[in-house]
């Protein structure tokens, strides 16, 4: 059985290897012990809001989604800053199911959107955003200041 919720402490185990795929696919070093004290931490803090999709007991992908706000609109605004599902359950629909669970928090938080960045060579993701109804917005300049 196939379904998304809300994740909880003791999905950490699996959870945080999720998360260490993602972030290898990023070419980020594996780091499954930072992993789990980043996702703890977030859980704890309720610094974000993240969401899993299992099968029979077993996690397949995860949604992290963060808080901004828009002044200009004066409402909240989620950020969908890490979408993840693992290499053997692609295809299945587990994206667009969190994808859904995502629009579901922006709802019931009444607020006024969801933002995301992908990268321009990520085709899977440049197809399965529109195909959810997000729109692209090349209006913009996006420009990042680093402290490292």
């Amino acid at each position: 059985m196939k379904s998304t919720r809300k994740a909880v402490i003791s999905d950490l185990p699996q959870l945080s290897e999720l998360f260490d795929q993602y972030r290898i696919f990023y070419h980020k070093a594996s780091d499954i012990p930072a992993a789990a004290n980043f996702l703890k931490d977030r859980l704890e803090n309720k610094d974000s809001e993240i969401f899993v999709a299992e099968e029979n007991g077993n996690l397949t992908g995860f949604v992290q989604l963060y808080p901004l706000f828009s002044s200009t609109r004066m409402q909240r605004y989620w950020l969908l800053n890490d979408l993840y599902v693992n290499e053997n359950h692609r295809g299945k629909g587990y994206s667009k199911e969190l994808i859904e669970t995502s629009k579901e928090l922006c709802r019931s938080s009444k607020a006024c959107g969801i933002l995301l960045e992908t990268g321009k060579s990520n085709d899977i993701g440049n197809q399965l955003y529109p195909s959810c109804g997000f729109e692209l917005y090349d209006s913009v300049n996006f420009y990042e200041w680093s402290n490292s």
